[in-house]
């Protein structure tokens, strides 16, 4: 924040200044006692197991210059500052980041989707990076909570600003969509995981600003008849030729994709550092976004091959003569796919596929994980390795397209026999990919194998 007092704030909030002066200057805002950076205003909130508000001393003894709460009348023993009282906490904390966006002069572009947010976020900022001095959503602050905190981190240096919009519950994007009135968004594809917390697909659009852009995925069925309201325009992207927006002559050299971005006549050459075709979709969207906004697409695309990914998210090793793909971050149908296709496209002796289960995808997930199956089945997998006991249905699903592939199961009480097994098993020339949700913890097994030194032993063959 620049040019923000404890007055401002007060004012914003319609609050109650209870102690300290009106005239101090704030810089930051923070939901964490424990993280102060200086001047900082902490906002104390109220969850289901916890209540902040009984740290608000401690906040201040750890360099808050200021605090909200709405549970005082005065200020508590020990403390010293400035506090102002508000009803709700959570709702200030919004009120401040749509008062922060009022002030900002520079355009702001969003983010969301099912899946592809963060990678696509990076792409776009490091697209826009050519020409402007691009701020972007720190880590994943990306809801209720966190938009407004990364709105307040936004400077008066900064040219222009990519921002990641969640939707983890129902009618959130709303919320989150007024609060970073946004100039212009981009959809990158919609899935089953988020269906019923969208409410309307077209959520992201309620705060953007008249003349905006609305970047769609034209290869997702589920924004296929999705369009930019009243006074905007939409422009779509992807693989498909009716698109804005295309790639051509792709191809993966050394497993890295490779193509050319067609816009009407204009055809650059683009080769990216992270594999999948999914990343096609994420670099087609953040050259779109930046020759909306005057970046020469050519230095666009140089800027994209200085993004190499995220730990935990399709990170590529070679050790010990194999390869593995380490995408344990998280897991849904689409980016359980999308890994698989990653592994796919990689040259290998034989393909292993580690998976665990997908999470909270709600009453049908014994069908989505059999789909995957059914995907993978269609593939050149070699082995297919299921982890936990939704990923057994994963098995099932590629079983009934692929009755010969080979299948090898382990329930989540026996990591260790997995562990012995793949041990054994991966050889040289192999590549192995391990994907599921974070919680199945997934990310200790790659890890092992990422860090372990051996001597190479060949691979057991087809």
């Amino acid at each position: 924040m620049d040019h923000i007092t404890v007055r401002h704030i007060v004012e914003a909030v319609s609050g109650t200044l209870l102690c300290g002066d009106a005239d101090t200057e704030l810089k930051h805002i923070s939901i964490d006692s424990r993280s102060m950076r200086g001047a900082d205003l902490f906002v104390p909130l109220i969850g289901e197991k916890s209540d902040a508000h009984r740290f608000l001393v401690q906040a201040m003894d750890n360099g808050a210059a200021a605090a909200l709460t709405s549970e005082h009348e005065a200020a508590p023993e020990g403390f010293h500052g400035a506090l102002i009282q508000v009803k709700d906490t959570k709702l200030a904390l919004q009120t401040i980041g749509r008062c922060l966006r009022a002030r900002l002069s520079i355009p702001l572009v969003g983010i969301t989707g099912s899946v592809g947010k963060t990678t696509t976020r990076e792409m776009v900022a490091a697209a826009l990076s050519a020409k402007y001095k691009t701020f972007k959503t720190p880590a994943n602050h990306n809801s209720q909570i966190g938009v407004p905190l990364t709105i307040s981190e936004i400077s008066e240096n900064d040219e222009i600003g990519v921002l990641e919009l969640g939707m983890s519950e129902p009618g959130e994007m709303a919320v989150i969509a007024e609060i970073a009135a946004v100039d212009s968004a981009v959809m990158t594809n919609i899935g089953v995981t988020h269906i019923e917390n969208l409410g309307s697909r077209e959520h992201i659009q309620d705060g953007m600003k008249a003349g905006g852009i609305l970047f769609v995925n034209g290869d997702n069925d589920m924004l296929s008849t999705v369009h930019a309201k009243a006074g905007c325009h939409t422009v779509r992207y992807g693989l498909g030729a009716d698109n804005d927006y295309r790639a051509e002559d792709l191809s993966y050299p050394d497993g890295f994709p490779s193509f050319t971005m067609v816009h009407g006549e204009v055809r650059v050459p683009v080769k990216l550092t992270v594999m999948g075709e999914h990343n096609v979709m994420n670099a087609l969207a953040a050259l779109a976004v930046a020759d909306a906004y005057g970046v020469p697409l050519a230095d666009a695309a140089e800027k994209l091959l200085e993004f190499g990914g995220f730990k935990n998210r399709q990170q590529i090793y070679h050790k010990n003569g194999y390869t593995i793909v380490d995408d344990t971050y998280n897991a849904s149908p689409d980016s359980m796919k999308a890994a698989i296709g990653v592994l796919s496209s990689l040259p290998a002796g034989r393909r292993i596929a580690v998976l665990a289960d997908m999470k909270e995808l709600g009453e049908n997930t014994i069908q989505f994980h059999r789909e995957v199956g059914a995907f993978l089945a269609e593939k050149p997998v070699d082995i297919l390795v299921v982890y936990g006991e939704l990923a057994q249905a994963i098995a099932e699903g590629a079983k009934k397209v692929k009755p010969d592939l080979h299948v090898v199961s382990f329930e989540e009480d026996e990591k260790e026999d997995m562990l012995d097994w793949l041990d054994a098993q991966i050889g040289e020339g192999d590549a192995v990919l391990f994907k599921g949700s974070n919680s199945m913890k997934l990310g200790e097994t790659a890890a092992r194998f990422i860090s372990v030194e051996k001597t190479p032993t060949s691979s057991g063959g087809k």
